[in-house]
């Protein structure tokens, strides 16, 4: 069809949702794949934007471990605090993964022994420019390691990740503007089968996916598992290029 307009203006998620349009599909935000046994993904060409594969909050749920503990005992000063925000809001928002520690010093970890996705803080590795808010961590909490450590459990993240992404086309657009209008075309088609728990965990540890916090004292905007571009094809086992 060449270049299409983007059915959803000023929507960011407008390459989906047009797509979606286009074949039918309602949009739902049930926690099922979007199209009965397939999952639908869309992502620009030629960007370094991650794409959103699933939220899910870690372990121990019971307590609301984000904004009970990370916010609470870790977060720091709000940006927009005083001007947005009340002049105490407070934030947490960090995007880690398993191949090295953020500038505050969190990272992911896989415990295949105990089969646990874990976040660790190691005060260690905090950078320079943070040490007024390590000093205010350690006055609070210390700086040994998290206690208790949010986690997830194998069995719950493969459960939401091969239900959300069994089967997937993963379905790349050129983007341009013309009279004020985005426009798509939809170049790259990848089918993927077979979702690959161990190759989703090996991106983990290989830091293709991250684990994105963003919690303020006004709200959890929920913990999200996320990708870098073009690794989509090493979470299964089966990848065939379509176009």
């Amino acid at each position: 069809m060449g270049w299409i307009e983007n059915a959803r203006k000023g929507n960011t998620g407008g390459i989906g949702n047009t797509l979606e349009d286009l074949l039918g599909i309602e949009e739902n935000n049930l926690p099922i794949p979007n199209a009965a046994e397939w999952e639908l993904k869309t992502q620009r060409l030629e960007t370094s934007a991650l794409t959103t594969l699933f939220h899910i909050e870690p372990s121990p749920r019971a307590i609301k471990f984000v904004p009970q503990i990370l916010l609470s005992n870790y977060g720091w000063r709000h940006q927009e605090a005083g001007k947005k925000y009340p002049d105490d809001e407070m934030s947490f928002r960090q995007t880690i993964h398993g191949n090295s520690a953020s500038d505050r010093g969190f990272m992911v970890k896989i415990d295949r022994e105990n089969r646990k996705v874990l976040i660790s803080f190691n005060y260690s590795k905090v950078a320079d420019i943070h040490e007024d808010w390590l000093r205010s961590v350690e006055t609070k909490v210390g700086l040994e390691e998290l206690n208790p450590q949010p986690y997830w459990g194998f069995d719950d993240l493969a459960s939401k990740a091969g239900t959300k992404l069994l089967n997937c086309f993963y379905v790349q657009a050129e983007v341009k503007k013309e009279n004020g209008k985005e426009l798509y075309r939809y170049s790259k088609v990848t089918m993927l089968q077979k979702f690959s728990f161990e190759g989703f965990l090996k991106e983990l540890e290989n830091g293709n996916i991250l684990v994105d916090f963003d919690a303020r004292t006004g709200h959890n905007h929920g913990t999200k598992f996320r990708l870098r571009q073009n690794c989509f094809p090493d979470l299964y086992k089966k990848a065939t290029v379509i176009l």
